[in-house]
């Protein structure tokens, strides 16, 4: 088996991330562990388990999570690049979900309101 056989297999989703004020690619797990994740490397859907990372932000986020989620907030307000990543993967979401379905441009039309006298 060939890795390019095993790349098409893998049915990971491409979107736009940030890291610092970079705009890059990132992947969101559709299998593995990690299911449902954005992570930067397709690989890291099926790595194992960190166990004493994943205890340290148990224990971080019970101690600091609220403060962690107002900052987050107020990045993705004032950001430009987190802008830049909504208007990026806003775009295509909003033009994949027409493609893989088939429509295209062939969704059909809503009938027009007619005024009645």
């Amino acid at each position: 088996m060939l890795v390019r056989e095993i790349y098409n297999h893998l049915d990971e989703k491409q979107i736009w991330g940030r890291r610092g004020q970079a705009v890059i690619r990132k992947f969101r797990c559709t299998t593995g562990r990690r299911q449902g994740r954005i992570v930067a490397k397709i690989a890291q859907c099926f790595a194992a388990p960190n166990v004493k990372a994943r205890i340290t932000m148990k224990r971080t986020r019970a101690r600091v999570g609220a403060r962690m989620m107002r900052k987050r907030r107020k990045t993705m307000r004032t950001n430009p690049a987190s802008k830049r990543v909504q208007a990026l993967n806003k775009a295509s979401r909003a033009s994949s979900s027409k493609t893989s379905i088939g429509l295209g441009s062939f969704a059909p039309k809503k009938p027009k309101k007619t005024r009645r006298v």
